[in-house]
């Protein structure tokens, strides 16, 4: 408490020194918060132009740049600074002769955190550094709130997640990694557009609860007095347009699920749903390493990339198992035993609520548990239970099962496909089931959308689907610790406003 209480009193003390600084600013007639400045370049663009540059050299053209001050030290009539904008970072050489006494005056009572444009040209210092000579310069906004100091200032995790703009000023690693996301995000984009498929847009205010299961967020309507859920997933809305004539559909975009937060999970997360008519599952798997490996590819400048102990190898083709095979393998379960035999066995391992859970639900309980975490390198688990794939369509050889699969890597699942439905009156059998599941208390169950049915009696070719989670492979390529560091602003629970960095 001693401690917390001397720091909130030096956070006092500099921001009322900023503030000072802000009204002598005003005292000599500048705008402590400009409305624009006119750039014509950026430091990744001077460093690297005049990386050959020749001590005693000076460029002939002169520039103008903007962005922070992020370092700062003096030498009598002359300063050296950094200056940080978008791209990076470059210094910038304020002399007393060059700029005048009253500049001067000026860019001495400039902060850390404040932003300014400078004009001048370029030369290399006797360390070898490419720098700014500055001709003049304009202030531009006063920083009042103090950076983190580097070190004690970024221990805090949780802090880093909730300021995020801190975050973002004082560590470049955190804005390269969302350089990276926005990167494999166009890619993928790039990729499926010229492999024919469309983007488009679904509501995101859904009347009934499906496409997942999954518990959902509820609001309500004022004007149509009618209660709506964020969706949980797009896929209902994307088949409708399926059958409405289009054969190459895919949608990127905010999903909402109302369950537990992890390193793995955040209530509202970034998926990609395609969709393409005239293929099934197998289509989808090879659709799937191409989009996943070319990206990787193309992003990142290799296929084989470090996350945690792991090398991950994105080569194609990837390991495909069967879900019941990879119960045997991993955990010698047989799912083939009768129900109360595997009921028996999961409690002996430790799933407690084993006797509550029907057939399909046990066996992906104990998929979860005993195989999905030993699954490192890109594997597809094919195969599912009927029971937990309301959407998918029977295996042509075995009516228990659908021909679903998920990709696993690094013991965590990055997509879901199917071959899909498009029987509506098999369809209309596996949405009266999950009404009973819905009754019976399963939040998670889908709802009876009549509506999805009639577009399905309309008729709807045979058809792939694919969701992948661009968090979580976000996750992986970047070797993340956390679901939260790859969210530009995660969800935190509230904290007492007071506390900062």
């Amino acid at each position: 408490m001693e401690q917390e209480t001397k720091y909130q009193e030096e956070l006092s003390g500099l921001l009322k020194n900023r503030l000072e600084k802000m009204e002598f600013l005003k005292s000599k007639g500048i705008n402590p918060f400009a409305y624009s400045y006119k750039k014509n370049a950026d430091s990744t663009y001077l460093l690297e132009k005049y990386k050959s540059l020749e001590q005693g050299q000076e460029s002939e053209e002169e520039y103008n740049i903007a962005g922070r001050i992020i370092l700062k030290r003096g030498h009598g009539k002359a300063i050296f600074a950094h200056l940080q904008d978008g791209e990076g970072k470059i210094q910038i050489y304020v002399k007393f002769d060059n700029v005048g006494a009253e500049k001067f005056e000026i860019f001495e009572k400039i902060d850390i955190g404040d932003f300014i444009g400078a004009r001048g040209k370029i030369f290399k210092t006797k360390t070898g550094e490419i720098t700014l000579k500055v001709q003049d310069f304009t202030f531009l906004t006063k920083s009042l709130y103090p950076l983190p100091e580097k070190w004690h200032g970024l221990q805090d995790i949780e802090l880093r997640y909730r300021h995020r703009y801190v975050d973002l000023i004082v560590n470049p690693d955190v804005k390269n990694l969302f350089k990276l996301r926005s990167k494999m995000i166009s890619h993928f984009r790039k990729y499926l557009e010229e492999k024919g498929f469309l983007e488009v847009e679904t509501p995101i205010l859904h009347v009934l609860q499906g496409g997942a299961a999954a518990k959902p967020f509820k609001t309500y309507h004022n004007a149509l007095n009618m209660p709506l859920f964020l969706r949980i997933a797009p896929e209902l809305y994307l088949k409708r347009l399926i059958v409405g004539g289009f054969e190459k559909v895919f949608e990127l975009g905010r999903v909402f699920r109302n369950e537990g937060m992890s390193v793995k999970h955040n209530p509202e997360y970034t998926m990609i749903e395609i969709y393409q008519a005239y293929a099934d599952y197998e289509d989808i798997m090879k659709l799937t390493e191409d989009l996943i490996s070319d990206s990787v590819k193309t992003v990142f400048g290799k296929l084989k990339i470090k996350y945690k102990d792991f090398e991950l190898d994105f080569t194609p083709p990837w390991k495909r198992i069967k879900l019941a095979d990879a119960l045997k393998d991993f955990a010698g379960i047989d799912i083939s035993q009768p129900l109360e035999m595997l009921r028996k066995l999961a409690i002996e391992r430790g799933v407690d609520e084993a006797n509550s859970l029907g057939e399909g639900k046990l066996i992906n309980e104990l998929y979860d548990r005993f195989v999905e975490p030993h699954l490192i390198q890109p594997t597809f688990i094919i195969d599912y239970p009927i029971e937990t794939s309301p959407l998918a369509k029977k295996k042509r050889d075995d009516p228990k099962l659908v021909e679903r699969f998920e990709l696993i890597v690094a013991g965590m699942e990055l997509a879901n496909a199917f071959s899909e439905l498009n029987d509506p009156i098999d369809q209309r059998k596996r949405f009266e089931k999950q009404m009973e599941l819905k009754k019976a208390g399963d939040e998670e169950a889908e709802s009876l959308d009549e509506d999805y049915l009639r577009a399905l009696e309309y008729g709807m070719p045979p058809t792939g689907g694919l969701g992948i989670g661009i968090d979580r492979l976000i996750m992986l390529l970047t070797d993340s610790h956390s679901i939260r560091d790859v969210l530009l602003f995660p969800h935190m629970r509230p904290i007492d406003s007071k506390k900062q960095f």
